[in-house]
Order: structure tokens, then sequence, then C-alpha cells
């Protein structure tokens, strides 16, 4: 009896391994392959036929002639995605309000002209620290800058704003935003 029990505990194990850890991961890749392969290979962006980004992944913009993405809190680099994490500070503490004052100080110091309100998003982390989004406010709040030092009308910066601007999923999921990488990509297509 007892050797029955380990033998059907065995094969139970040996089939749902078989199941679990080569089939079913099979057919998900190859069903993702196929419904949309761009997405299963990481939303690659590809400039002259040479991989430059992923579409899923920020990047650290630091040059005026570009548009900042918000901060990553990965390490020790940002945008180090074998490190993805917030920074796990309380919104109720000290700690995070520091580093948020310190973003709005820096931000001040590096665009000293521009007198808007700092949208939130612009000095806080997302949650994976990866994020490639900003909100729409966030990039229309860099337009002056941009707009000064590269010499763009501005109106040519809001339409490539509104072109990268990814709407609502299904119309309520989520919130509008704007994919810095994307972006920075078009204007230096321009």
């Amino acid at each position: 009896m007892k050797n029955n029990v380990v033998k059907q505990s065995l094969k139970f194990v040996l089939v749902m391994t078989i199941i679990t850890g080569f089939i079913y991961p099979l057919a998900c890749t190859a069903i993702a392959q196929i419904i949309f392969p761009n997405k299963a290979n990481g939303s690659i962006i590809y400039k002259n036929d040479k991989p430059v980004a992923s579409e899923l992944i920020g990047q650290e913009f630091t040059s005026d002639r570009y548009f900042w993405s918000r901060p990553s809190t990965t390490s020790p680099t940002p945008y180090n995605g074998g490190s993805s994490s917030g920074s796990n500070k309380t919104p109720a503490g000290k700690e995070l309000e520091d580093m948020v004052q310190q973003r709005i100080k820096l931000i001040r110091e590096l665009d000293p002209d521009n007198n808007q309100k700092i949208p939130v998003d612009f000095i806080t982390a997302s949650g994976s620290g990866l994020d490639p989004h900003i909100s729409p406010a966030a990039a229309l709040y860099q337009v002056d800058r941009i707009s000064k030092v590269r010499n763009i009308d501005k109106d040519t910066l809001i339409r490539l704003i509104d072109k990268n601007t990814e709407k609502r999923q299904l119309g309520i999921l989520g919130e509008p935003r704007v994919n810095v990488v994307k972006l920075n990509i078009d204007i230096d297509n321009l």
C-alpha cells in the first residue's frame, strides 16, 4: 500500500512538472508569439535597424535637450531592470518628503525659468522604478525648456506629445500617459 501511494505521488509530480514546467509555458509562449510578437519579444524600439530601447522600460535622460523621465529608484543605476523595485519609503515618512524636496530643488535649478507647478509624477518614482511613462502634464511642463534649447516650435512639441500619449485601456483603466523614450526618439527624428 505504501509503495503504491509513493508511486502515485511520484507519477503525479512528474506529470504536473511536465504540464506546468514545459507544456503550459511553451503554449503561452507560442500563443504570445502568434498573437502579439512585438510585445512577446520585449517591445523593442529600433532605429536604423538597431535596437535602441524598449517601450516598456524607461531610460534616464539628463540632457536639457530631452524630455526627462520620472525618477527611478533602482540601484546602483537608474532604470536597472535587474533591481526593479519601488523606494519602499512611506508617504508619511520624513525620508520620502526629503527625497521629493531634493527632486523639486533639482528641477528648479535645472529649469529656473519654469514657474509652473511641478506635476507629482515628475518628482515621485513609479512602483517598479522602471516606468517609461510620464503624465501629459509632466510632458507639457517641459515644452518651454526643450523648445528653447532645440529651437523647435512649441506647437510641434505639443503635437509630438499628443502622438505619443497612450489613452486609458478600454477607456477606463489607467491614466493617459506619455512614453518618454518614444517621444525623445521622435524629437531626434525631426
